[in-house]
């Protein structure tokens, strides 16, 4: 094993933190695919309300590439597809039937994966709706199936609070991630198996002789993106692939039994949340099904994915196709009195103006910002915890002032849209949301451009 140290980073000390009880959860009424949440994606409907669908059955696919099928996570009825501003599609919505029915594809034995000639493989790979689970550095859009990858990152855990637990996930699925990494081993020849320093799976016999790469630091420091930028060797190795571990056994279920692939592992924790667990349970769930009952005061927010990076929904929205994360925190709309004079020991903050900074018990986070958009100070504080050790004040002065290949010099590419900059900002500005838009356009002017 490779031993990586990332210096930089910071672990939020965050209340919340789901237990490693695993609940399997009914089946839900209803499921929804949710083309808005799959980043470039440009969808092109191919069912209408009304339409039986069976599990894998194609509901859309992208405009870019007609191959790229995105599949019905359940049998039913389409009841409805919900548009958002200017016709985006944001759900197709399906009604489940008590017995559903399910698509067929091919099933391949472990001796045939190890003879199956590549182009056949990414056929097999797409027309099963799971090749979006590949996704490609640094723009972190779906891997290109015509290009080869200089390597392939797979990350057995995220840092990130609260995410799934790699002890509930893949624990007792050491021979169907094997398979996993066997098929992504016909795909590319180097496969980096990367986990925390710590992990439980570092001591599983299934998974110690699996791992490539143990990563030693805080948040992010198990992210494929900081696990590239600190062993690259080349540039080639920064148009990486990267698929996380549990997609990996959902590659793996496709393969080994016929079937697409409809169960995921969901972590649900949060301060607001009354039941603080594990999940299994139905991707494009509804997002009611998993939050239990929240806290009763009717400010909670559900943040989808993770907690500095995923986006607000509702308990009338559903889990998207790539997230395996639902986060109940409080809004923090009520106003603190003398806020200004205390002395915030109970305040989760990076700053050691707090006396929070002594506090080493874990505190109720909520989604207020404690402060006003203030203009860049350069203080470097974001820096300070960047993990591919960009300056992003720097970075994000040359984007709003439209000065491309400056902020490209200043590593725009490297910046693996962690939120730490963000979060430890002391003027409140939304650096990620501006390096990531601006990485967004910059590769979407490299596509028109192709």
């Amino acid at each position: 094993m490779i031993s990586v140290r990332v210096r930089k980073g910071y672990d939020l000390n965050i209340k919340g933190k789901p237990s490693l009880e695993l609940e399997v959860l009914k089946k839900p009424s209803h499921v929804a695919a949710l083309p808005e949440k799959i980043p470039f994606v440009k969808p092109r409907l191919l069912v209408k309300t009304g339409d039986r669908v069976s599990i894998g059955t194609a509901l859309f696919e992208d405009k870019r590439n007609p191959d790229m099928k995105f599949l019905s996570p359940g049998g039913g009825q389409v009841s409805a597809i919900n548009f958002g501003p200017r016709r985006v599609i944001r759900e197709v919505v399906i009604k489940l039937d008590e017995n559903e029915s399910g698509e067929e594809f091919r099933a391949i034995s472990e001796n045939e994966i190890e003879g199956m000639p590549r182009e056949e493989l990414l056929r097999t790979l797409m027309n099963g709706g799971v090749w979006p689970l590949i996704k490609s550095l640094p723009f972190q859009d779906i891997a290109d199936p015509s290009q080869t990858p200089a390597v392939i990152f797979v990350t057995l855990e995220d840092q990130e609070p609260f995410q799934p637990d790699p002890q509930v996930c893949l624990e007792e699925n050491g021979e169907l991630f094997r398979y996993g990494l066997l098929i992504l081993r016909q795909l590319c020849q180097n496969v980096h198996v990367g986990a925390a320093w710590g992990s439980p799976l570092l001591s599983a016999d299934a998974f110690r002789p699996l791992i490539t790469h143990i990563c030693k630091g805080e948040y992010p420091a198990t992210h494929p993106g900081v696990l590239c930028y600190h062993t690259k060797t080349s540039a080639e190795e920064n148009r990486s692939w990267y698929v996380r571990g549990q997609d990996v056994l959902l590659l793996a279920h496709l393969l080994k039994t016929g079937t697409y692939p409809t169960e995921r592992i969901v972590a649900v924790g949060g301060s607001s949340a009354k039941q603080r667990r594990h999940v299994r349970t139905r991707i494009g769930v509804p997002l009611r099904d998993i939050a239990g009952n929240p806290s009763p005061n009717g400010d909670t927010r559900y943040v989808v994915g993770g907690t500095l990076t995923g986006y607000t929904g509702s308990k009338e929205s559903y889990l998207g196709f790539y997230e395996t994360a639902l986060t109940l925190l409080p809004e923090g709309l009520e106003k603190e009195a003398f806020g200004f004079v205390r002395p915030g020991f109970k305040k989760p903050s990076y700053s050691r103006t707090f006396l929070s900074a002594i506090n080493p018990s874990d505190l109720t986070m909520n989604c207020n910002l404690h402060g006003d958009v203030r203009a860049c100070v350069n203080c470097g504080t974001c820096a300070s915890v960047c993990p591919v050790d960009i300056l992003p004040q720097f970075t994000m002065k040359c984007v709003l002032a439209d000065e491309v290949e400056e902020s490209l010099e200043h590593g725009l590419l490297d910046c693996v849209e962690c939120g730490l900059c963000s979060y430890v900002c002391p003027s409140k500005i939304e650096l990620r949301d501006i390096l990531r838009k601006a990485k967004a356009e910059y590769y979407k002017e490299l596509e028109a451009g192709d």
